[in-house]
């Protein structure tokens, strides 16, 4: 049977949201330009990008709703159905999984009783795997609402959760502090972050990420050269100065040891199962 037409928000959500889209539209050149803003605005009302969401977008934008969900279904950042209150999302990609990545995911989804892209029966947690966070130097990294959890074990994930299912407060290991996937996605469709200290709060790089910036400065270690005739490496002279990290700065999981997976001995990397099973 031919799918009805999606229903309308009731009135008062819909001038709120439209006093919203104005705002957003008006940044843009072209109308159209702000689909993907208005996508996680209106994801910020429900939770996920609903029928009567891309009908909105599709309203106050002049297009066609097979344009609007052309766009939500391609990029895996709108959520399709009913999602949890945090998001979170395990890097399985290559260095995060074979630092422990790929058994923290089978860990969750046992521990949650949830599949990918699932939600725990209390709304709280959707449990996902995610492809690179450009974190490497932190693998294995968790992500929830898109904030950093570096070096993680399976049993640091399960305090994770655990923490977020019973309200306790849950702080990144950098970036702003963590706010539900609604507020996450109105700060997405670029509304001001108006809680204390939020805007303020950041987070570096490890050193292993900066090593591309350090080397555009000149600022990089003196190269290791193994000449041809003796075999041995030299120190290749250098006339700036070497950038040494302080105490004080947030170390990699391969600047020193630290309770990763792969340091956990009770919790080794590597693959979950033999193979062919």
């Amino acid at each position: 049977m031919p799918e009805l037409p999606a229903p309308a928000y009731p009135d008062d959500v819909r001038a709120r949201l439209e006093r919203d889209a104005r705002e957003i539209i008006a940044r843009y050149p072209d109308s159209r330009s702000a689909l993907l803003p208005l996508l996680h605005l209106v994801q910020s009302e429900e939770g996920h990008v609903t029928r009567t969401g891309m009908r909105f977008c599709a309203d106050v934008l002049d297009l066609t709703t097979a344009e609007v969900t052309a766009v939500a279904t391609f990029y895996t950042m709108y959520r399709r159905r009913p999602s949890g209150d945090y998001q979170v999302g395990v890097c399985t990609n290559t260095l995060c999984a074979v630092m422990g990545g790929d058994a923290i995911f089978e860990a969750l989804q046992e521990y949650l009783g949830v599949g990918n892209g699932e939600t725990t029966g209390d709304g709280k947690v959707t449990l996902e795997h995610i492809e690179c966070n450009a974190a490497c130097d932190f693998a294995p990294v968790v992500m929830v609402n898109w904030e950093f959890f570096d070096n993680q074990t399976v049993e640091s994930a399960k305090r994770l959760v655990d923490d977020l299912r019973t309200g306790r407060t849950v702080s990144p290991t950098r970036g702003a502090p963590l706010c539900t996937f609604k507020d996450t996605a109105r700060i997405l469709a670029g509304f001001p972050d108006e809680r204390d200290g939020a805007v303020e709060a950041s987070g570096s790089a490890g050193p292993a990420s900066l090593v591309g910036l350090r080397l555009a400065r000149g600022e990089a270690a003196p190269a290791r050269v193994v000449h041809p005739r003796d075999g041995k490496p030299h120190d290749e002279p250098q006339d700036r100065p070497v950038h040494e990290p302080s105490p004080t700065e947030h170390l990699s999981s391969h600047d020193a040891p630290q309770d990763t997976s792969a340091s956990d001995p009770a919790h080794p990397a590597g693959p979950t199962a033999e193979e062919g099973e």
